[in-house]
């Protein structure tokens, strides 16, 4: 049977050496983020996911969510109870806004809880996490008068929230929606339409689900400038905020998927079902936006919690399983065989995830604090810096977090060897679970194509040369160091192909604009490698640091140094092959016929 512990030990060590959360006490809402208080978040909510949501983890996937004829749905048994509990201990509303029944604790801290939930149970985390993306829309591009109706339920969890965004015959492309929204004399729209892939769509959690959906109105010009953004509640909500007739929106199916079977992922009619405009008509891109950062932020955070918790059962299998001998003779000679520790190639499948992972946390909640400090910092250029930074690694956390996170969850299940491949182990679960984070919000290539399309260029390249020199300000300070002065020389070459294949971008995209889109993906992944290095020069530095003093946990600070300078010997060269697939052009990509792919 599976196991999973909250790593929080490790949270900690980064949310103070690598966030600094302490030496953000003077931002608004950190003040209430004191060490004890963190603490009790990371200790209390890993104890109630590990104990309350980990256990439901295999009954979701085999026993998946019903529909029953009359359109309703009955999530997994225990889900409801443990939302229950969910909600009654507060854990959804830890970042949300006072005004609203909130905890307004920083987003930093709110998203390593969430990672812990997600390595506990990703289906049962989608429910809450999709109701936080709506909320973040709300907040924003909502009316006071929407926001009153709505909110405070949405936060305190009594009810759901959703993104209605696909449509049969679009995904990536909204302009091609066909869902309708026909003015009433009341001010209230009737939507008309199917929408499919909605997760939560329908379920027995909550008494109200709030649907954000999008759609064009008459007259609106058939692309992505007429969307328009409509709020439509499953259940009417009257003046008085109680629940009044059920909205003409019904679940008409639900997706039979790969993974996450715990999650209702619905196929949503929309019969002429009432709604209402929120923000303004045709502007409704720009609200979904807001949407999709969040959830792309959170699709990153479920690549890095599947591969936590895979990488864990990994480790506990090698470490219980025997098997042959290691190759320079019996580390154990009173065993019939040795551990699969003593295999070189183990321990490699092994410390790549661990330097992956822990790298991905840091970088997952580094990014967490810039969404902080971009609404919240004391200063306009404190505020810019941090959007500039999240705003380019959105799809960088997303699509290299969710491709790791697939990646070490295969690995993990390759440790196991023929054991990872039966059902009762626990580790197809985690490889199934975690493909669809490659695919949903966005496709990994689109992230790549978000990057270098648009987020390059963005203010003239203010965010990509803010980024390039914090990496190479970090690394040559760090240069000075003896303990990691050689991952800082690593990193720093790492760098240096990242900023040349940016050149070459520059030089060779607007003479052949697939040479852009063929090296796209290529240039992610660079990004990230270089991204995830300096967290792992931040976290060496620190591990170095305390350890001089002779403070800490001396085996922890030496794992971390080790794993460090895996990291650097083992993945950063990797930045140099990078660079070189995007230098190939697109030439040999583009080059062949369509027929030629063809059998016959």
């Amino acid at each position: 049977m599976p196991q999973f512990t909250p790593p929080v030990r490790d949270t900690r060590f980064v949310l103070e050496h690598v966030v600094g959360l302490s030496a953000h006490a003077n931002v608004d809402g950190f003040a209430a983020a004191t060490p004890d208080t963190v603490d009790a978040v990371l200790e209390e909510g890993g104890r109630f996911v590990a104990q309350v949501l980990f256990p439901l983890n295999q009954v979701g996937d085999q026993h998946g969510c019903t529909r029953h004829d009359d359109g309703s749905v009955t999530t997994p048994p225990g889900f409801k109870e443990a939302y229950r509990q969910f909600v009654e201990s507060g854990w959804g509303t830890l970042s949300a806004p006072e005004a609203f029944g909130g905890q307004a604790m920083p987003h930093v801290v709110s998203t390593a809880f969430q990672e812990y939930m997600i390595s506990a149970n990703m289906a049962f985390a989608m429910y809450p996490g999709l109701a936080h993306g709506a909320i973040a829309a709300l907040v924003v591009k909502g009316s006071p008068e929407q926001q009153a109706k709505y909110l405070p339920r949405m936060v305190s969890g009594e009810w759901g929230g959703t993104m209605n965004l696909t449509e049969p015959q679009c995904g990536t492309d909204l302009g091609l929606i066909r869902t309708r929204a026909e003015p009433n004399a009341d001010g209230s729209y009737s939507i008309t339409g199917t929408k499919i892939f909605i997760s939560a769509g329908e379920h027995d959690l909550t008494d109200n689900i709030i649907h954000l959906v999008l759609a064009k109105t008459p007259g609106a010009p058939d692309s992505s400038k007429g969307i328009s953004l409509f709020v439509v509640p499953k259940v009417m909500v009257e003046d008085d905020g109680s629940l009044g007739a059920r909205n003409a929106v019904s679940c008409g199916s639900i997706e039979h998927k790969m993974g996450i079977h715990g999650n209702s992922t619905c196929v949503m009619n929309y019969d002429g079902a009432t709604g209402w405009l929120v923000g303004e008509e045709m502007k409704g891109l720009a609200a979904m936006f807001i949407m999709m950062n969040a959830a792309r932020l959170g699709v990153g955070l479920q690549g890095l919690g599947v591969a936590e918790t895979a990488y864990q059962n990994a480790v506990h299998y090698a470490a219980d399983r025997r098997q042959g001998r290691a190759l320079t003779g019996p580390a154990e000679p009173g065993e019939k065989a040795d551990t699969l520790f003593v295999h070189p190639d183990v321990r490699r499948m092994l410390m790549e995830a661990k330097a992956w992972t822990e790298g991905l946390r840091a970088l997952c909640l580094w990014g967490a604090l810039q969404v902080d400090l971009e609404h919240k910092a004391g200063t306009e250029e404190e505020r810019q810096l941090a959007g500039d930074l999240i705003g380019l690694l959105t799809p960088v956390i997303k699509g290299v977090g969710t491709d790791k996170g697939y990646d070490i969850a295969t690995t993990a299940q390759q440790v196991y060897g023929g054991h990872g491949y039966i059902q009762e182990w626990g580790m197809e679960q985690y490889v199934r679970d975690a493909r669809i984070a490659q695919i949903y919000e966005g496709t990994n290539g689109v992230q790549a194509m978000d990057l270098v399309g648009r987020k390059l260029a963005s203010n003239g390249g203010r965010a990509v040369q803010a980024l390039f020199r914090i990496v190479a300000e970090e690394a040559a300070a760090a240069g000075e160091d003896t303990a990691v002065a050689d991952f800082a020389a690593r990193l720093a070459k790492a760098l240096g192909e990242l900023q040349a294949a940016t050149m070459w971008f520059m030089a060779n995209g607007m003479k052949n604009p697939n040479n852009v889109g063929a090296g796209a993906v290529s240039y992610m992944h660079l990004m990230g490698l270089v991204a995830t290095g300096l967290m792992w020069l931040r976290m060496a530095r620190a591990a170095a640091a305390l350890k001089a003093a002779g403070e800490g946990d001396t085996a922890f600070l030496d794992a971390k140094l080790v794993t460090a300078r895996f990291f650097g010997e083992r993945m950063l060269p990797d930045a140099g092959a990078l660079r070189r697939k995007i230098e190939g052009g697109a030439d040999a990509v583009m080059a062949l016929p369509v027929e030629m792919f063809q059998a016959g």
